[in-house]
């Protein structure tokens, strides 16, 4: 896996411009371009906040900070992992004329949706404000709960483009699965309404570590526990040495299916 972070490395200035690329076509032909980065979020968590707060009445202090922080995660979780799966499909024709390493691509997909994070922390920094919730220096820490799942992201990236080029029911029964995931991890509503019974569901769900350890960051203003921290890591490093070790194995074979 160490030769994995050195090409990705040699090969940053390559992954900058698919990036770049991702991100203008994205934006294309949108007049409010970026922005809509920072007002999606906000709409979204101010309908959700509105319904929730008042026919649940969820007992969770600054729940509109909460929820954002919630719907960010599992936003960029989501997106960077439909992207991934569908990035060695989508450039097959690029892949058959010529010689190009192939995990460059979903690699560029989940870097692109963390620069498209990146944009929504102004709408988060905004209800901070808005909301008198505690600032302090330790609130920039969840810099590290992103990073690790960032790193966490690019493995499921990296297994999901794998099965897709040879399954391609994997990109229905995905979306289908997301769905399913939106439900099973704590976005809109606190864990502690779970059933013990179902409590187990939350700790095999690896979306719930990383939301628990931003949201101590950001709702709480504090470094998230270590024991926690050190959770998130694992999972990102076991991820991401699954996905690389699955990908390498079989990509040799990708133009045979895309």
């Amino acid at each position: 896996m160490d030769s994995l972070f050195k090409e990705l490395y040699k090969y940053r200035y390559l992954i900058v411009e698919l990036v770049s690329r991702d991100i203008k076509k994205k934006y294309r032909r949108s007049i409010l371009g970026v922005l809509w980065s920072l007002l999606n979020p906000l709409f979204i968590m101010i309908i959700t906040a509105m319904i929730f707060s008042h026919l649940f009445r969820f007992d969770i202090e600054n729940y509109p900070l909460y929820l954002l922080c919630g719907q960010i995660i599992f936003t960029f979780y989501n997106e960077s992992t439909r992207f991934a799966m569908l990035s060695i499909i989508e450039n097959g024709i690029l892949l058959k004329k010529v010689y190009v390493l192939k995990y460059l691509f979903p690699t560029s997909r989940v870097v692109s949706s963390c620069v498209n994070l990146l944009f929504t922390l102004p709408a988060l920094f905004l209800i901070i404000v808005v909301t008198g919730a505690k600032f302090t220096f330790a609130t920039f820490t969840f810099i590290i709960p992103l990073f690790f799942m960032l790193m966490f992201c690019l493995g499921v990236g990296l297994i999901l483009s794998t099965l897709a080029v040879y399954f391609r029911d994997m990109v229905h029964l995905y979306n289908v699965f997301l769905s399913l995931l939106s439900y099973a991890t704590p976005i809109f509503y606190p864990e502690s309404i779970v059933p013990e019974q179902y409590s187990l569901i939350l700790k095999l769900n690896p979306l719930y570590f990383y939301m628990k350890a931003f949201r101590q960051s950001v709702c709480e203003g504090r470094i998230p526990e270590a024991d926690l921290l050190m959770i998130c890591a694992s999972i990102a490093v076991v991820t991401i040495f699954i996905g690389w070790r699955l990908f390498k194995r079989y990509q040799n074979n990708f133009v045979l299916y895309i």
